[in-house]
C-alpha cells in the first residue's frame, strides 16, 4: 500500500497552514496521497459527514470507500446498489440528529456549520476533510468530523468530536455508526468479520448495514441478518459470516457531558490488497473495535481480495489483538459451497 506522504506535516497540520488550501464544497472526495495516480484508496464525505457522494472518481459514479484495483480504477465498497453509510447523534434521550442517504433519506434535524476539504502544499487532491454541524433543535450540541490519514496509510482516520455547550449538562449521549457492505469485485454477496464487542459503551451491534442512523431507534436485524447480533449488549463476536449482502452497526452510549464538555474518539475506514495487508494497517492503528468486509471469492491478490475495514478507537472498550496474517487459514474451502445470496438492498427490504 502507498503511504500517506502527509504524515510529518498532517501531526502538525495547524503549523502548516500557509501550505494548505482549504475549500468550502458540496461533500467531497479525499485520497490517502497527495495525487490520484499515487492514492489506492479514496473516500466520498458529505456536508454532513456520512459518506457516499456522487463522484466520477469511481466505476460506480458515487464515492464511499474506495479501493485502486490493478487496472486503475476504483471500486467502491458501500454505495454500489445502496448508498448505506451514516452515523447518528443522541441525548437526553429525547433529541437525536442523524443522516444517511439512503437509509434515512437524508439528514435530520441536522444544521450544517461548514464543510471543506483541504489540498496540502503541491499536492493536486484534497486528502482532508473536516465537517461541523449543530443539531438544528439543540445547537448547543456541536458535531466535527475531520477526516484525514492515521498511522496506518491504508486507512483513514475520522476523529469525532461532540462537543455540549447547551448551557447545562445533558444526559444518555448516544452515538451510531451503520454501513452496509458491498465489497468489490462481488458486490452485494461478502463475508462479513466483527471483532471487540465486550465492552460497557457499546449498547447494540450487529451486521444490519441498512438500519437507521437514529440511536433512538432500537436496532434490530429485521428478519435479515442475525450472525453477529449484540442486540442487547454483552457482546457478539463473529468471524467471516456470509456470504450475504450485509454490514455492520453500532451504538455507544458515553452516559452524561456536563456543559463545555466534549467527547472524542476516532473511527478508521481503508482497504488493502489482501487480508495481510488490513491486518497490518489494524494493527498500526490498534482498535478497540472493527468491522471488515471480504469479497465472496474473485478478486486477485488473493481469493477474496480486496478486504475493507471499519473500526473505532477511544470509545471505551480495549485493543483488540488482531490476528497474526501468518496464522490464518483459508477459509474458502469450508464455504465454496455456499449460494450466492441475491441482493436485498433498503429497495427490496421496503417493498
Amino acid at each position: 500500500m502507498t503511504a500517506f506522504k502527509l504524515s510529518a506535516i498532517a501531526a502538525a497540520f495547524a503549523a502548516v497552514t500557509p501550505f494548505m488550501a482549504s475549500q468550502a464544497v458540496a461533500g467531497g472526495v479525499i485520497y490517502n496521497a497527495g495525487t490520484a495516480a499515487a492514492a489506492t484508496v479514496l473516500m466520498g464525505i458529505n456536508d454532513e459527514g456520512h459518506l457516499n457522494v456522487a463522484s466520477g472518481a469511481t466505476t460506480v459514479g458515487a464515492a464511499g470507500v474506495a479501493y485502486k484495483f490493478p487496472d486503475g480504477s476504483f471500486r467502491d465498497a458501500t454505495s454500489p446498489g445502496c448508498l448505506c453509510e451514516g452515523w447518528g447523534v443522541s441525548v437526553n434521550g429525547a433529541t437525536s440528529g442523524y443522516a444517511n442517504v439512503s437509509s434515512d433519506s437524508g439528514a435530520h434535524n441536522l444544521s450544517v456549520s461548514s464543510f471543506s476539504t483541504t489540498i496540502v502544499g503541491a499536492d493536486t487532491v484534497a486528502t482532508i476533510a473536516n465537517s461541523t454541524v449543530t443539531l438544528t433543535s439543540l445547537p448547543g450540541i456541536e458535531v466535527s468530523q475531520t477526516y484525514g490519514p492515521s498511522a496506518s496509510g491504508a486507512l483513514f482516520k475520522n476523529h469525532v468530536k461532540i462537543t455540549n455547550t447547551t448551557g447545562a449538562a445533558v444526559t444518555d449521549l448516544q452515538y451510531v455508526r451503520v454501513m452496509d457492505w458491498d465489497v468489490p469485485p462481488t458486490e452485494f454477496s461478502e463475508y462479513v468479520t466483527i471483532k471487540g464487542t465486550s465492552f460497557a459503551n457499546l449498547a447494540q451491534s450487529g451486521d444490519n448495514g441498512f438500519f437507521t442512523a437514529n440511536p433512538l431507534v432500537a436496532y434490530t436485524n429485521a428478519g435479515y441478518f442475525a450472525d453477529c447480533d449484540n442486540a442487547a449488549g454483552g457482546g457478539n463476536d463473529c468471524d467471516k459470516v456470509g456470504a450475504a449482502d450485509h454490514g455492520a452497526y453500532f451504538k455507544f452510549n458515553f452516559g452524561g457531558l456536563a456543559d463545555g464538555a466534549s467527547k472524542e474518539f476516532d473511527i478508521f475506514y481503508g482497504a488493502a490488497g489482501d487480508e495481510a495487508g488490513i491486518l497490518a494497517a489494524l494493527t498500526a492503528v490498534a482498535p478497540e473495535l472493527y468491522s471488515l468486509g471480504y469479497s465472496n471469492g474473485g478478486g486477485f491478490a488473493d481469493t477474496r481480495a480486496p478486504v475493507f475495514a471499519f473500526a473505532f478507537k477511544g470509545v471505551g472498550g480495549t485493543v483488540v489483538t488482531v490476528p497474526e496474517p501468518a496464522t490464518l487459514a483459508l477459509f474458502g474451502i469450508g464455504l465454496a459451497g455456499l449460494g450466492f445470496r441475491r441482493n436485498r438492498k433498503l429497495v427490496a427490504k421496503q417493498a
